[in-house]
């Protein structure tokens, strides 16, 4: 083994050790983009970011698109206002407005907000693979990358994603980076791996694969489910004690998780 993977093992143990000790309460809830549907905010929008921050969430979900000017924009389908957002100009896209008046918000004024006042939610950046191309896909994961950092956002930022190529690629520019894969179709020993710190998937892959669960304990990687609405579901999940719970029901689901205490 060479030194530069020595290091690199090194750095990718401390960054499990120190979520695992993060999420030793265990079913933190994450809002799924942000925390909207109780206020009938937009999703994905500064106020719904800025209630799941009030509402003490262990993390609150977003997503990123890139423009045609090479925009960082938070919105979770590749079109806004029927604009394909990869084919459109950012000034294109902010000439109309979120339904509570926001305008449609930039990653950096996103990382920015979520850095104010909050003491406890992590900011779950997801990085929507490109339409146009895999390359593109990892050019907005490191410019992601270079934001939260310019931002000094690394300690409550953790990112996420379908491609794992854009996983990986964050890794080559950020050793410490908390990542999470969300496709289901890799064991955690193979996320670990690659040294992708945790696997976010979507709750009826872990019914499918309950070893998965156990492995992924034993291998200290980090356990997210998405997106858990139904209180069924949601307590399934809570028996199992994962460290995250996603959903778009954040207040019932903190309700659910207090009454288990």
């Amino acid at each position: 083994m060479n030194t530069i993977k020595v290091v690199r093992t090194f750095l990718f143990l401390i960054v499990l050790a120190v979520f695992s000790s993060c999420s030793s309460k265990k079913n933190g809830v994450v809002a799924h983009r942000g925390a909207w549907k109780t206020n009938k905010l937009p999703e994905n929008s500064i106020a719904a970011l800025r209630h799941a921050i009030d509402l003490k969430a262990a993390g609150s979900e977003f997503d990123v698109v890139m423009t045609a000017d090479d925009s960082l924009v938070i919105n979770h389908d590749p079109h806004y206002n029927k604009l394909i957002i990869e084919e459109t100009n950012y000034a294109d896209l902010i000439k109309f407005r979120l339904s509570n008046g926001e305008k449609l918000p930039t990653l950096y004024e996103y990382i920015a907000e979520g850095k104010k006042n909050n003491k406890q939610t992590l900011l779950v950046c997801e990085i929507k693979p490109s339409g146009i191309s895999k390359e593109r896909g990892q050019k907005i994961a490191r410019m992601a990358v270079e934001i939260v950092k310019k931002l000094k956002a690394e300690k409550i930022t953790g990112y996420i994603s379908f491609d794992y190529e854009i996983l990986k690629q964050i890794r080559k520019v950020d050793s410490k980076a908390t990542l999470q894969y969300l496709e289901g179709n890799k064991s955690p020993a193979e996320v670990k791996s690659d040294q992708i710190t945790g696997i976010d998937y979507h709750y009826s892959v872990f019914k499918k694969h309950p070893e998965w669960i156990k492995e992924a304990k034993e291998n200290h990687i980090i356990l997210n489910a998405w997106t858990v609405n139904d209180p069924a579901d949601m307590d399934w999940i809570i028996a199992n004690n994962f460290d995250y719970i996603t959903t778009n029901e954040p207040e019932l689901l903190k309700e659910r998780v207090k009454g288990r205490k």
